[in-house]
């Protein structure tokens, strides 16, 4: 009975011993793997590495099959439904350039630079060179046929009215139609139609800026009664989104820069970039939208066009070395 107590105490030793070694932090290095475990992925080189954690890690661009990695964690005591490979939770995980991988695990990082990650944000000005217009006319009638008959009659005067304003160039098409019943609501009693509302929208698509307001003029004294909207935009906007992306990145260069410069070293390699958005922020026009009145004809409607603004934004991995 003493020697199984005896034995029973070493076995617990041994296995505590086992536990503690097994929990050591380690350094592995391979390349990302999907495997068959749910939503699971392995980091193989000579041994395979089951990542439990991966989620937190799929965000990353760089995380896809292939990809060279080395990644810093702890291998677990736990039991998967295929058991592809050894548990390995991991508490940071970095790309490497193709080559650096060996499918090794060591104790530690051994003579390799910090990685600082930084963003760059840059905001451009721009001249619209677009201008987007819808006009609608909006008629009733008590019947629905005397709504449709009389917008009809007046989207043709519109539309013929837009396109000798405009000129050649501009680009006139119909852009929604709608019959709707204008009912009247009483309590206890179901709604009565007592007329209809037509509408008919027209998109006025032009490159000529100065000629908006009289585009509008024009669309009222031939029966429009309601601007939906004016929309200044740039149709060729390759230069301006590669300036700003530009500015972006040299800022982000400069945040890695200062910062390599900060804790003694300097910026030897860029690990990663990744442009993460790009917006083009439309000017609002000096008009007043809405519908037209007798008076807004009787005046020529001005419109101050103003300046687009193009933003970009940059995010990138450096490696900084110590001098």
């Amino acid at each position: 009975m003493k020697q199984l107590t005896l034995l029973t105490g070493l076995l617990a030793v041994i296995l505590g011993a086992a536990t503690v070694l097994h929990a050591k932090e380690i350094t592995v290095r391979g390349k990302l793997q999907k495997t068959v475990e749910a939503g699971g992925w392995l980091i193989v080189g000579d041994t395979k590495y089951l990542i439990l954690n991966s989620k937190q890690y799929e965000k990353n661009a760089w995380f896809k099959e292939s990809t060279s990695v080395e990644a810093i964690g702890e291998t677990k005591d736990v039991m998967t439904t295929f058991m592809e490979g050894t548990p390995f939770e991991a508490k940071s995980i970095t790309p490497l350039r193709e080559g650096d991988a060996q499918g090794v695990a060591t104790p530690g990082r051994e003579g390799r630079g910090t990685r600082v990650m930084v963003s760059g944000d840059s905001i451009i000005k721009a001249q619209p060179d677009t201008a987007i217009l819808t006009i609608a006319v909006v008629t009733q009638g008590r019947r629905a046929i005397d709504a449709q008959q009389e917008n009809a009659t007046k989207t043709d005067a519109v539309v013929r009215a837009v396109k000798a304003a405009a000129g050649a160039g501009a680009e006139v098409k119909t852009s929604g139609y709608s019959l709707q019943p204008q009912r009247v609501y009483k309590e206890n009693q179901p709604p009565t139609i007592i007329g209809y509302e037509a509408r008919n929208s027209v998109t006025v698509t032009m490159g000529d800026l100065t000629k908006v307001g009289t585009v509008i003029d024009a669309a009222g004294q031939a029966g429009a009664n309601d601007v939906a909207g004016i929309n200044f935009t740039l149709r060729q906007d390759r230069q301006a989104r590669d300036r700003a992306l530009s500015e972006a990145t040299r800022v982000a260069m400069s945040k890695a820069q200062v910062i390599a410069q900060a804790l003694g070293g300097r910026v030897t390699r860029i690990v990663e970039v990744q442009e993460e958005g790009f917006q083009l922020r439309p000017p609002q026009p000096l008009y007043r939208m809405g519908v037209m009145t007798e008076q807004a004809a009787a005046v020529t409607t001005p419109i101050e066009v103003g300046t687009l603004e193009i933003t970009s934004r940059v995010q990138l991995i450096a490696e900084v070395d110590q001098i």
